[in-house]
């Protein structure tokens, strides 16, 4: 099996946005959060946005940083 990790990259390198429970859902990835991290620690540009749900929540939403 893929890790998550190289998911998540696939998954934002296809110009997609990713939310902790579009991880979990996709990847049964738990920890969006720590992925990311792994991510921007081996250089690949990310960033997120904090967005507003239907419910009034505010989550994270990461994105590839395009220069």
């Amino acid at each position: 099996m893929e890790s998550q990790t190289k998911m998540i990259k696939a998954h934002l390198e296809s110009g997609k946005t990713i939310t902790a429970i579009e991880a979990l859902s996709d990847y049964a990835c738990f920890r969006l959060a720590s992925r990311i991290s792994d991510l921007k620690q081996a250089g690949y540009p990310v960033d997120k946005t904090m967005i507003e749900l239907p419910n009034g929540k505010r989550v994270a939403q990461y994105f590839k940083v395009v220069s």
